[in-house]
């Protein structure tokens, strides 16, 4: 604040500041420049954590997953135009997967934007980010600051979560008014997020749909585990004592070894089931849209609960559509139940657990292996181990082969411990996702990278180094993407677009910024090293060595690679 005369005025800089801490928003992710620099240093001086990293988009990606991680709008804050771009990766990103966050970026003036006169980074940054988000709002007076981070907060958190664009001019920040003016502009948002209530002829019909049932199945999504209803979830599940699927970030929410989890006995649930529940996940291409081989020829009934109407019937049609929000829509179910409920007939939960036991007893021996080059299954059944020993630490996901088998084999104890890619699947996610979740939650995190993947954000380590985080960086090195042994074919001096530089020391990049490194050769030595990285409470990376030969194109969904059928000349 400064004195004009008798008047005590303030301006933009500090109604941003004031207006955020207001609504309980302390932590900010960004990178410096024109025009934001001087305030993520007054946001500093005032007492918010400013958290500045080497790229937008790994900010963008940090305050995604924070707002999943909190259910409060996470803050990316970046320049204008270029940076402003490389932030809106991130921001339909987390739109995509209904994370709520706000991106604010600087902007030029818009007499000059309009006019196309040539400005600074000039860019009509309002219209850009308009169908990539939720909202999008840009505030052109001091005293509309208030109403206008109101209004983002409300957008991002509000029915289904997802990405709002703030647009905030340079003149803007240096506007003064009055200083008690301008706080009473200020608003305080209440019940953003508010409850809604399913109908209860909704909850009728879901029942009667699930009474109907012959071979039952709950399937849980993520938005299960944004909703943080825990304690209503794991009841419903277990008082109705149906099989259920975990979506890969609604691992946890009940453990990976609870009786009723049927993840290993996918295929079968899948195909088989005749009346699937879905709980906060959407039959997207990551459930094959609800149809085709891998759901079998079993007619099925769905039971859908989301928040959102649109979401129905996107793809199939469901039987029992419940809209509302995931806490009051299973709580109207569990007390619709009643005490009587009956369990599904026993021939096939048994079926289930057999073929779930089965698919575990096969697949133990590889995961126990001690190889040398590692293969995937040694690699991460080494540290699924570690999971089980941390259950509080959290886990990062992302790579093509790393990802897919690694949401198999690592199994989750506890809610919002697992967290990847998403729905996109997008690439680069790694290291922001882990400097958030280290930051929101101050637990531990074991970020599980392909080498592919970790190169998109690798950089982001020296964030980790700056601020000391608990963070272990395993980059699962095959030497390539999806393997390290693809040729030229035309012999040339060029490798192949998908091999990197053999042998390659991605430990040594965590050494040289001041963290432990750590070179793993065997399923025992990373056991170790992960271990004792994580015992120290630094900042460590481990390159752990695999096979080059192991993996496969794309993962397990080469499926979407299209094919030539175009003969070679």
């Amino acid at each position: 604040m400064a004195d004009s005369g008798n008047e005590v005025l303030t301006d933009g800089f500090h109604l941003v500041i004031d207006a955020l801490k207001l609504n309980d928003i302390n932590t900010i992710y960004n990178v410096p420049g024109i025009p934001i620099t001087d305030l993520g240093r007054f946001m500093q001086a005032e007492g918010m954590r400013v958290l500045s990293f080497r790229h937008e988009q790994h900010a963008g990606y940090a305050a995604a997953i924070a707002g999943f991680l909190t259910k409060k709008p996470g803050i990316c804050m970046t320049v204008s135009a270029p940076g402003f771009l490389n932030g809106l990766t991130a921001l339909a990103h987390a739109t995509t997967n209904c994370f709520p966050m706000i991106l604010m970026s600087g902007s030029s003036e818009r007499e000059i934007v309009d006019l196309q006169q040539g400005d600074y980074e000039e860019m009509d940054q309002l219209a850009i980010a308009k169908p990539l988000c939720k909202a999008a709002y840009r505030i052109l007076h001091a005293e509309d600051i208030g109403i206008g981070i109101a209004r983002a907060i409300r957008a991002a958190v509000s029915g289904r979560p997802g990405g709002v664009y703030l647009d905030v001019p340079a003149k803007l920040l240096g506007q003064t008014m009055n200083a008690e003016a301008g706080a009473n502009s200020l608003v305080k948002v209440i019940d953003a997020a508010p409850r809604q209530i399913p109908a209860p002829e909704a909850v009728k019909r879901a029942i009667d749909v699930l009474k109907g049932a012959k071979r039952p199945l709950i399937i849980l999504g993520k938005g299960a585990a944004y909703a943080q209803a825990d304690d209503a979830i794991r009841a419903i599940v277990e008082k109705s004592g149906i099989p259920y699927l975990p979506m890969s970030m609604a691992k946890g929410l009940l453990p990976d070894t609870h009786p009723q989890s049927a993840g290993p006995a996918r295929s079968l649930v899948l195909k088989e089931s005749d009346t699937v529940m879905m709980i906060g996940a959407r039959l997207n291409w990551l459930l094959s849209h609800g149809k085709g081989k891998s759901w079998g020829d079993q007619p099925k009934k769905f039971v859908h609960i989301d928040i959102e109407p649109k979401e129905m019937d996107s793809n199939v049609e469901i039987a029992a559509p419940v809209v509302g929000d995931i806490g009051s829509c299973v709580e109207a179910l569990l007390d619709a139940m009643g005490d009587d409920w009956k369990a599904p007939p026993k021939d096939w939960t048994d079926a289930v657990y057999a073929k779930k036991d089965a698919n575990i007893e096969r697949m133990a021996p590889r995961l126990q292996n001690n190889n040398v080059p590692m293969d995937y299954h040694g690699a991460l059944g080494a540290l699924r181990t570690i999971i089980a020993e941390r259950p509080d630490s959290i886990l990062v996901n992302e790579g093509a082969n790393t990802l897919d088998f690694a949401r198999s084999i690592i199994d989750m104890h506890k809610p919002r411990k697992r967290l990847d890619v998403g729905t996109w699947g997008v690439m680069g996610i790694g290291m922001g996702q882990a400097i958030a979740a280290a930051v929101e939650t101050g637990h531990p995190v074991l970020a599980v990278e392909g080498d592919s993947a970790f190169g998109f954000s690798g950089m982001e380590i020296e964030t980790i180094c700056r601020y000391n985080l608990p963070v272990c960086v395993v980059v699962f090195n095959n030497g390539g993407i999806y393997r390290g042994t693809d040729v030229n074919p035309t012999g040339g001096a060029d490798v192949a677009p998908t091999v990197f530089v053999k042998d390659a020391r991605y430990d040594k990049m965590m050494e040289a910024f001041g963290g432990l490194g750590f070179n793993a050769t065997s399923p025992d030595e990373l056991k170790r090293a992960v271990n004792e990285a994580m015992d120290s409470g630094k900042p460590a990376l481990v390159n752990a060595v695999i096979n080059p030969e192991a993996g496969t194109e794309s993962g397990r969904i080469g499926n979407l690679n299209p094919q030539s059928v175009v003969a070679k000349k």
